[in-house]
């Protein structure tokens, strides 16, 4: 008698499209068809094919293992056409993203594109006022390998899309680049990132706010995302730089647009760093007592001792956002904003030279 698995394995071959576990469970009525696909999964693993069994968001697909799908590539059937790839490219970085804005930024085309992609399975639409709103299916999931619609996956696969064609994203997307605030620039350099604009995003003006639109890509400082969410509709990475290990943090966010390789160094160069500033703290007894958490992230970075009674530590801004005073009566002030370096390294190590130094001072 034919067996349950061989069923389910037949008709995993024969869709070639992914099943879900209700269509797979009629074909063997009274026996758990999730048991039995998992026991398949496990028997194609171990035989080392060059064909997996995948479950993906509740659906299962028979497919070539990644590292034959390249050589097989040109044997498979008709992939998307260019043009059209990259609006369903545009639609999967920026979803949801309505009809209207689609057409906006890839022209009169995007109409039959849709069509196209809707076809293919790839995209749906729901009504929103006189358009439709556009956003990927798990069709898109399975057809680029991807484990799940997690957007930062999708993101990363158009990335990865335009990189095979040596395109920058900003062409692949149709946009004109990376944007950064002044604060950060330094640290395109730490990434590799050699073409960039400076922007003002928090307070411009409406020429400047027609022009950060047609970016691809903003770089601010953390916190800062709701100042500019309202005309923005690209990507935006929110860096910080107090600490060592938040300038590292920031350098692995950006290095996907930058070289891998100066990525790389970088965070050698800020761990080496990080490690003289420690060294450089032995000495210390004197406790610390931290007036803001930006302080507080800086002495626990250095494994300083903290104490209630200990020597105020503040940043030197003056009055906080809220109208808070900061730094009245503390004992070592420690520089931001306009007293502060503008290379974002130099800036950390000009703020640790103070705070190490202020306390040394304190303890004569």
């Amino acid at each position: 008698m034919t067996g349950e698995k061989e069923i389910l394995e037949a008709a995993l071959f024969a869709s070639g499209e992914p099943l879900d576990l209700a269509q797979l469970s009629n074909l063997v009525r009274g026996k758990n068809a999730k048991e039995l696909l998992q026991q398949l999964m496990e028997e194609y693993r171990q035989r080392g094919s060059a064909l997996e069994i995948k479950e993906i968001e509740g659906r299962f697909v028979m497919q070539v293992m990644p590292e034959y799908a390249e050589k097989v590539r040109s044997l498979a059937p008709k992939e998307l056409r260019a043009p059209v790839l990259r609006t369903l490219s545009m639609i999967a970085y920026h979803q949801p993203l309505t009809v209207a804005d689609l057409v906006d930024r890839r022209g009169a085309a995007a109409y039959d594109h849709v069509r196209e992609l809707e076809e293919w399975g790839f995209i749906h639409a729901v009504p929103q006022g006189r358009t439709r709103l556009l956003s990927t299916t798990p069709r898109f999931a399975e057809y680029f390998n991807l484990d799940s619609g997690d957007p930062d996956a999708i993101r990363r696969k158009i990335i990865e899309l335009a990189k095979e064609q040596q395109m920058g994203l900003d062409k692949w997307l149709g946009k004109q680049g990376i944007g950064v605030t002044p604060m950060f620039e330094s640290l395109m350099g730490l990434c590799g990132i050699a073409e960039y604009q400076v922007v003002n995003p928090y307070s411009p003006t409406d020429e400047e706010r027609d022009h950060l639109a047609e970016l691809g890509v903003l770089v601010i400082s953390k916190g800062y995302q709701q100042k500019i969410s309202g005309y923005f509709d690209g990507r935006i990475i929110e860096v910080s730089a107090t600490t060592f290990d938040e300038l590292t943090n920031s350098i692995n966010l950006l290095a996907e647009y930058g070289s891998q390789r100066k990525a790389k160094e970088s965070i050698e160069q800020v761990s080496g760093l990080k490690d003289e500033y420690i060294e450089k703290t032995y000495s210390i007894t004197k406790k610390a007592s931290p007036q803001t958490e930006m302080i507080s992230k800086m002495i626990n970075e250095l494994h300083l001792g903290i104490s209630s009674d200990g020597v105020k530590i503040a940043p030197d801004y003056g009055t906080s956002s809220d109208g808070k005073e900061i730094g009245a009566g503390a004992d070592v002030l420690v520089p931001t904003h306009k007293n502060a370096q503008m290379d974002v390294l130099k800036r950390i190590c000009q703020r640790y030279d103070a705070l190490i130094n202020g306390l040394r001072k304190k303890a004569k």
